[in-house]
Parts: C-alpha cells; structure tokens; sequence
C-alpha cells in the first residue's frame, strides 16, 4: 500500500497525483490521509462541538478533492481516505508503519507539508521505515532516468534495489551517481597521488555496489556516474534530467535519524526532481 497526505496545498496535489500513478504502476492500493491538528490553532483538547465538526468537515472535504484526482487521473486505482486526529508529523509516521511508500509534497499549507523541508519531514523521512518520497516543484517532462546515490559501502543497496525497481516499473534507465573528493590530506606539502587511480578506485567501488543489485534486474540499463563533485552537487545536477532521485537514509541513532543524513537533507533541498528517501535499515 501506497500512502500520501493531503492539506489541500498544490504541493500535497502534486504528491497525490504522483503517488495515484506509482499505486497503477506497483499495483497497489492507496490510502490518503489528513491529519486534524488543533494545536496549531491553540483549540483546548476539548474544544465547543461546532469547532471540532468544521475542522473534521473541512478535513473530510480535503479528503473528498484529493479522492476525485485520484479517480480522475487512474480510475482503476483502489484508493481509501482516512481522517486523523494528532500532528501530521506522528500520523505519517505511524501511517508508514503498513505502508510501502510514503509521498509528501515539498510545501503545503501547514498540514503534512508545511514544514517538510524542515523539522517535521527530516524527522519522517528520518524514522520512516519505508521509502519517503518528496515531490519537489512541478511536474517536468519525463525523462526516463531514475538517478540513485551510490557510496563505497554495502549501506546502499536498499537505496539501490529501491532505485532498480522504480525503473523497472517505469522502463527507465538507471544512473547510479557517485561523488567523491580528494581528501584534504592530498593538498599536504610532498604529498603525491594519482589521480586516475583514484578515479579508477572510485569507479570500482560503484561497479561492486551495483553488481548484486544487477543480478535481480539482468535487463536493466544501468550508466555509471562517477564525478568529482560533493555528492550533494552531483545528485543535485544529475536531477536536472531525472524523473527520481533515490538516497539512503543514514540515521544510526536517534538523533541522526530525525536530522538525517547531511547528502540526503542537501540534495532533499536542492533537487529539481521528486527524491526518495530509503531507510538503510
């Protein structure tokens, strides 16, 4: 199950009408959800009978509109709604739990999305334990490349498999973009290095972390994308032609699983496509 929340924003738009056609392509059903917060409106935890049933109404009509885009654009989707009482923040985490996927808009009203650059979506896509999809800007062209994040460790391969699949289900290529730096110790008097044999070591490091992937996904077309660049510079130009960009989540404890890793909250602020967000673990 596929699973996305609406406040009505053209951006939590754009994330149901993306995840109405991943639902098509996984075969999967939807659920969308909103969240009933009165915290933010400083409403008592028992509020008079009339406040309680506008905001409900008001979330059940939100509910409604996001239900008719996805009827309108895939009919044959099964789609449910679902109104929660709580922050958007707890609901989505806790909507997460049974759901495949999870697809948020970049910017909303204040509900699922008004701070998903911020505080609330760094800690979602942080303790989600499926992927976080994030629909940034508007809906480009198609591309047919999903691009993937790839490091010189095994910490990738769930950000991998997810990016293989998204491919696959699209008939798109895969561009698997690894960026690295010369470390700083290079720039040391009397110290020699050889550039193409780092390069080449690079090279190697991302061919290995694809190749048990590759296994799953023979047919798969694959580019391999080494570049000299911060991975944050080179996912974020890599976007500019993709339809996805995929990135692992590197939170090993608390505290880095609510901030996120730094390349996965810099390229989740500067994409220019919808980045996926898959939890290493």
């Amino acid at each position: 199950m596929i699973v996305t929340g609406f406040d009505g924003s053209a951006a939590a738009r754009a994330a149901v009408e993306w995840a109405a056609d991943d639902a098509l392509r996984m075969n999967t059903p939807l659920r969308i959800v909103h969240a009933v917060d009165r915290w933010p409106y400083q409403i008592a935890k028992f509020p008079p009978p009339e406040w309680s049933d506008a905001m409900e109404q008001a979330g059940e009509k939100l509910l409604a509109e996001a239900e008719g885009i996805v009827r309108s654009r895939q009919p044959t989707v099964t789609v449910e709604t679902r109104l929660i009482e709580g922050s958007p923040a707890l609901a989505l985490r806790e909507e997460a739990v049974q759901a495949a996927e999870l697809v948020v808009g970049s910017r909303g009203l204040g509900g699922f999305a008004g701070a998903l650059l911020g505080s609330v979506s760094m800690h979602v896509a942080g303790y989600a334990p499926c992927p976080v999809v994030v629909i940034r800007g508007e809906r480009g062209p198609v591309r047919g490349e999903i691009v993937v994040g790839v490091e010189d460790s095994s910490d990738c391969a769930p950000a991998l498999a997810y990016a293989f699949e998204q491919a696959r289900l699209r008939g798109s290529t895969v561009r698997a973009v690894h960026g690295w730096q010369l470390p700083v110790h290079v720039y040391s008097p009397g110290f020699v290095y050889d550039l193409d044999d780092i390069k080449n070591r690079q090279l190697k490091a991302v061919t290995e972390a694809i190749t048990a992937v590759r296994k799953e996904h023979p047919d798969a077309i694959v580019v391999e994308d080494v570049r000299q660049q911060h991975p944050v510079e080179a996912l974020t130009e890599a976007s500019k032609q993709a339809d996805l960009v995929v990135v692992g989540s590197h939170g090993a404890n608390a505290l880095e699983r609510a901030l996120l890793g730094s390349v996965s909250r810099g390229v989740l602020h500067h994409a220019h496509c919808p980045v996926a967000v898959v939890p290493i673990a």
